[in-house]
């Protein structure tokens, strides 16, 4: 078990663990996933942590397919300028690798934002804590054990 599975178990909502076998040479770890689990990509998020104001760590959720906009995650929280955080960082902050970050269960909770599209699932796709581990709930679900919102993230 990873802390996320481990966080959704503890807090009792439904989801589902997804596992396949995860390619180290796949160019994109979400892509990979929707292909090996023969789902939408669009139901697939990935999870991308920032630094805003060089200040903070805020994470942010996004399909697989989006890019994220750095002015619109800066908004959504708040912050001047966001950029991607520094890879150590994240790793230190999470507790997971890249690749493997999870929205959940994350070592040091950080101000969470979830990209309005998943509002038209009924269940997405994010990391479970290690690549080839997905876990699949609601997205309320999801916003309710991050103590996260909706925003418009990408571009």
């Amino acid at each position: 078990m990873t802390p996320a599975i481990n966080r959704a178990k503890k807090a009792k909502i439904r989801h589902r663990i997804h596992e396949y076998a995860h390619d180290p040479g796949a160019e994109s770890y979400g892509l990979e996933a929707a292909t090996k689990l023969k789902v939408d990509p669009a139901q697939v998020f990935k999870t991308l942590v920032v630094s805003l104001d060089g200040l903070q760590l805020a994470v942010g959720i996004i399909p697989v397919e989006s890019q994220l906009s750095m002015k619109l995650i800066a908004r959504a929280a708040g912050a001047k300028k966001a950029e991607m955080a520094d890879k150590q960082l994240v790793q230190r902050s999470t507790g997971y690798v890249l690749g493997g970050v999870s929205p959940l269960g994350q070592k040091k909770p950080l101000p969470t934002f979830l990209h309005d599209s998943a509002k038209s699932h009924d269940s997405l796709f994010v990391s479970a804590g290690r690549r080839g581990l997905e876990i699949e709930l609601a997205p309320q679900d999801l916003l309710a054990l991050t103590r996260g919102t909706f925003a418009n993230l990408c571009q």
